[in-house]
């Protein structure tokens, strides 16, 4: 891989590794029954969505010498956008095999370097949005010109620090915009140099300015304000905490991403399905794995892709479940009778829960610790109103099952929601005091 490619600012060692059974072909028997329409099924499902948008455009990508534009790449690319056109010093090479392979038709047009010049504007020709993902005042500043000439919509994305504060702002340019906030927008570095990067961080940013071009390229509102997130400098983390991760589906492979980025070597991921031709347009890492146990594909790939103790436990989560040994338990599933029950499991036993969830449009990410919380996860959304409410509708397999229950859903939400599930719990390991994330993606405010 080129040199600092999927590394954290802080300068540890590559997280990825290109060794991986990723990178090898796909096995034909599975290829041949994987259809695109079939990957796309569960967002197709979604009331004025609108598919043609999106494999119609073309998106320019401005990226930086960060994981930050692969993640992006590798989420549209599972979007379903097909045509992408990047100027980038440099582009992961794990991220970018597998937006290649979840989606066989993204064309990927790449220009070694940083985006310094008009005279690269060719790159761009034709394109209906571009995303700007740098950290340098110049490309900024020259790509908000061009969506001004051209009336080009621009999309902005960036982590930062500044004093003992850490964050990310997004900000949608459309021409006829006022420009009270281009100072919170442009970098003060004219030219690239060194910069603040979080690979949690990363994905959270890259799924809200997916959502931003998704909403501008079906023409629906896009954020008027820019979209922020603040909280205290991290700092350094105890990171031999045991996890356990519930639920493999796609916010448990983006919370095991986050995990991973941040260095804790200890994970285990509790699933009893296997990966379906609906799970890829947001589960990305089961490209080639349908038929296979979500949790042991998981688990065996970030242990290659970052030389981690990633576990696996096919199964449900129980009552009897033992959980004893583990630090902290992640709520990843997607029915409401297992949320109760891992619930009322940590309640029980005195255990941390990040609790997520999500629908096409917004999710939450709620901290609960059983010391201080007099409510659990599931008193505070209301589950067990809802699930007697569904008792008599149908049996605990069918509503538990993504199979029986094909219910819209997209990557954007799932990787937001699971970068701020994460966050929490690096906040809780850095002595600060987390608080519930609440994410609505038809909002300004947005969080």
């Amino acid at each position: 891989m080129p040199a600092g490619s999927g590394q954290q600012a802080a300068g540890d060692k590559a997280m990825y590794s290109t060794h991986d059974d990723i990178i090898r072909p796909a096995v034909s028997t599975v290829e041949t029954k994987l259809t695109f329409d079939d990957r796309l099924d569960r967002q197709l499902r979604i009331q004025g969505w609108d598919q043609a948008a999106l494999d119609r455009s073309k998106i320019g990508v401005v990226g930086d010498d960060d994981l930050l534009a692969s993640l992006y790449i590798m989420s549209a690319s599972a979007l379903g956008i097909n045509t992408i056109s990047v100027i980038a010093p440099v582009l992961d090479e794990t991220l970018i095999e597998t937006a290649k392979r979840v989606n066989p038709r993204l064309n990927l047009m790449f220009m070694e370097g940083f985006y310094t010049h008009p005279v690269m504007d060719d790159a761009f020709s034709g394109c209906s949005l571009i995303v700007d993902l740098s950290h340098y005042g110049l490309a900024n500043k020259l790509l908000l010109e061009k969506g001004y000439r051209e009336n080009v919509p621009i999309v902005r994305g960036f982590c930062y620090e500044e004093d003992d504060q850490q964050g990310f702002k997004v900000f949608t340019y459309r021409k006829g915009r006022e420009w009270q906030e281009l100072e919170h927008i442009v970098s003060p570095n004219n030219l690239p140099n060194g910069h603040f990067d979080d690979g949690v961080l990363d994905i959270i940013v890259s799924g809200i300015v997916l959502e931003e071009t998704k909403s501008v390229l079906m023409n629906q509102k896009a954020s008027e304000s820019i979209i922020s997130y603040e909280r205290s400098k991290l700092g350094s983390l105890e990171k031999d905490q045991k996890i356990l991760v519930t639920g493999s589906g796609a916010l448990g492979v983006f919370v095991g991403l986050g995990l991973a980025h941040s260095g804790f070597l200890d994970s285990t991921f509790l699933d009893p399905d296997v990966a379906e031709n609906t799970n890829l347009n947001r589960q990305i890492l089961f490209y080639d794995a349908v038929g296979r146990s979500k949790a042991e594909t998981l688990a065996r790939r970030l242990s290659r892709f970052f030389s981690i103790n990633a576990q696996a436990q096919i199964g449900y989560f129980k009552r009897e479940t033992d959980i004893s040994s583990y630090h902290v338990i992640f709520d990843c599933v997607d029915n409401f009778e297992s949320r109760i029950v891992i619930s009322e499991k940590c309640a029980e036993e005195n255990k941390i829960m990040i609790s997520g969830g999500t629908n096409v449009d917004a999710g939450q990410a709620l901290f609960y610790n059983p010391a201080v919380d007099e409510r659990t996860p599931a008193e505070l959304l209301g589950l067990y109103d809802i699930v007697d409410k569904r008792t008599i509708d149908a049996p605990e397999r069918v509503r538990a099952s993504c199979k029986y229950r094909p219910d819209p859903s997209v990557i954007m939400t799932n990787q937001i929601i699971a970068g701020f599930m994460v966050d929490s719990y690096r906040m809780l390991l850095a002595g600060q005091i987390p608080g519930n994330i609440f994410y609505d993606s038809k909002s300004d405010v947005r969080i």
